[in-house]
């Protein structure tokens, strides 16, 4: 998982906290933590914690739990430790492919716009359902098809319009490519779940405005990471592009866009 590591260095961590958690992420943490809570789990693993806008709303919901949120990507999670206050929360580095953690060690692992990135799903699947308990939980949210994520499909949108001959592709290749729900309930059942709900949840992606919004996606996102290879002023022509196109979902509250992810619960 080396490649999609390297995307979230330097400054990403930090832009990323401060731009995409609010934008793309909170609101989708929030459901996840309760829908967790539902469970009341002890022990809880999170797996691909990022920054820990799960990790925070997790711990807030079960002050109780004891949880252990895991990243490939050190950097990140030292983003997640100023945010997240509590003796029961403990942050490792760790990949969700080879988990460091004895069988059946946690009633819930959750996983947050992680999987779609996994080299293989099958096996990172197989490894959250070694470390459940029996009758335990696998919460785990996945984007749905990019054009029901209006902000996103901007995005790339503006890139296939500035780079028509060879557009970037981070966008459908990476958090957008794993959209099919049959493929997912494939994948899980391949690593020995059984029981397996989906359920497709539209929420909103807030921000002051169409230039805020752009920003976050533009600038504390990987994207740049690709887009350093089609010149010096990518990125800027590729924000112009997203501030025009976003301005269409600005209204009196500020912008408002649909996003949409499937929130899967497969029980062990």
């Amino acid at each position: 998982m080396a490649s999609i590591d390297v995307r979230f260095s330097g400054s990403v961590p930090a832009n990323y906290e401060q731009y995409m958690v609010p934008l793309l992420f909170r609101p989708y943490a929030e459901e996840i933590a309760k829908r967790v809570a539902r469970f009341d789990p002890s022990d809880i693993l999170e797996t691909a914690a990022g920054t820990g806008v799960v990790t925070a709303a997790l711990a807030a919901s079960l002050p109780e739990a004891r949880i252990v949120a895991t990243d490939l990507n050190q950097p990140m999670l030292d983003v997640a430790a100023t945010r997240v206050n509590s003796g029961n929360v403990r942050f490792q580095q760790a990949d969700a492919l080879e988990l460091p953690f004895e069988d059946g060690s946690f009633d819930i692992v959750v996983c947050q716009f992680g999987v779609m990135f996994y080299p293989d799903k099958v096996r990172g699947n197989a490894e959250a359902r070694r470390v459940l308990r029996d009758a335990g939980r696998y919460v785990v949210a996945i984007w749905d098809r990019i054009e029901e994520n209006k902000l996103s499909n901007l995005a790339n949108d503006s890139m296939r319009r500035l780079f028509p001959e060879n557009p970037p592709q981070f966008m459908t290749r990476g958090p957008f490519s794993y959209h099919d729900p049959e493929w997912i309930r494939r994948d899980l059942r391949d690593a020995g779940f059984g029981d397996i709900e989906i359920e497709t949840v539209e929420l909103t992606s807030r921000s002051p405005s169409a230039v805020e919004g752009s920003r976050g996606l533009v600038y504390g996102s990987p994207m740049g990471v690709e887009l350093a290879d089609y010149g010096p002023d990518a990125l800027d022509r590729v924000f112009d592009e997203m501030v025009k196109g976003g301005r269409a979902y600005e209204g009196p509250d500020g912008f408002a866009a649909p996003m949409r992810a499937h929130i899967v619960t497969a029980t062990r």
